[in-house]
């Protein structure tokens, strides 16, 4: 009996965010249809065991670092051995290693997802090693492009959002109020992100600062940042309405509680995978004008914009969104369709489908 491809991701994080999400969220979706999955990782990966509990094989690779010699052996050994028809690489040395060797081992297909909106080093790996290069958002392919990379091989592709689990609950807005004493007069300002600079989160803490006693906030999420946010917070003297829930795997019932969302992100920021599930709920949104952000603004009705840190427009605009909370199921309705029509789970794994078919790799 003639196995099924296998789908090889390799990377190179340990850590746990957006980027690991996507890869767990593809491997998960491919098995499901059918394709044999497999990930390649450092030991100690958060991906490596969140992979093993949904029954995904790991195998472990030392990619700290491209001048590792007997890490270049080791890949090209498992390599061989399980003859993949697909390696999508995501980060920068596992994207060397792991592209470089599929092109020696001939890999039917090369991928190269390309997460963050910063300049890369060198077209070199993507334009010798990948066939395809899957970019998270428009501007990520732009930028890509203007650094030489070849045009043709560049596929827009941002990380698909499961649209059935992220939509508005009257019960968990009601259940998640309760259980942190927001009020019915108050209006629930939060970010749902990991903790790191780039999100942003400072900028947030100095509007609370400028903001009427009734403007609570919340941000969930978890991170090696906490203390610096926790010491942010507490110099503003805003503590008594700021909530920091941690992280959280139930993300979904903490966007029916909120009022507005503030999305600070900067720099490196992708089309994030919390923003668009944010924008599955209608929930008015100040944002800040971050290029990979912007993009999916032409599908939502409430918005406001941000340049990172202008306090004055920031306090503005959520005086304003706060004239906007009632909710129009109509009008959400659309901007839930429309945002899943471009963002959603469905639309991206149909699409790598297809670009899988063009190179002969296909459930049989």
């Amino acid at each position: 009996m003639t196995q099924q491809p296998l789908i090889l991701h390799t990377d190179w994080s340990r850590s746990w965010g957006g980027q690991e999400i996507r890869t767990l969220t593809e491997l998960r979706e491919l098995k499901r249809l059918g394709f044999r999955v497999g990930m390649v990782v450092r030991e100690g990966a958060e991906l490596a065991r969140r992979g093993q509990a949904e029954g995904i094989p790991v195998h472990y690779i030392d990619f700290s670092s491209k001048f590792n010699l007997a890490a270049w052996w080791d890949l090209y050994k498992l390599i061989r051995r399980l003859q993949p028809a697909v390696i999508n690489t995501h980060s920068s040395e596992d994207s060397w290693m792991a592209g470089c060797l599929a092109r020696i081992c001939r890999v039917p297909l090369i991928i190269k997802t390309r997460h963050v909106l910063a300049p890369i080093s060198s077209s070199f790996s993507y334009n010798a090693f990948a066939h395809i290069i899957f970019a998270c958002s428009e501007s990520i392919a732009k930028q890509l492009i203007q650094q030489k990379v070849q045009k043709e091989k560049v596929i827009v592709q941002s990380t698909g959002i499961d649209e059935q689990r992220f939509q508005f609950s009257a019960q968990d807005r009601q259940e998640i109020r309760e259980q942190y004493g927001i009020g019915e007069q108050d209006i629930l300002v939060g970010n749902i992100s990991f903790l790191r600079e780039y999100k942003g989160h400072q900028f947030i803490v100095h509007t609370a600062a400028t903001l009427p006693e009734n403007y609570k906030f919340m941000i969930v999420g978890g991170g090696n940042d906490r203390a610096i946010l926790e010491k942010d917070i507490a110099e503003a003297g805003v503590e008594n309405r700021f909530i920091l829930t941690g992280h959280r795997e139930d993300p979904e019932r903490y966007f029916s509680a909120l009022d507005i969302i503030f999305f600070s992100s900067y720099g490196t920021e992708g089309v994030s995978q919390s923003f668009i599930q944010g924008l599955l709920y209608g929930i008015p949104l100040l944002v800040s004008r971050t290029p990979s952000l912007l993009e999916p603004l032409e599908f939502v009705h409430h918005y406001r914009t941000v340049d990172y840190n202008d306090l004055e427009t920031a306090k503005a605009g959520l005086l304003e969104l706060a004239e906007h909370l009632q909710r129009d199921e109509a009008m959400i309705e659309q901007q839930r369709q429309d945002i899943a029509g471009k963002y959603g789970l469905t639309s991206m794994i149909q699409n790598i489908l297809r670009v899988y078919a063009e190179y002969g790799v296909a459930v049989h």
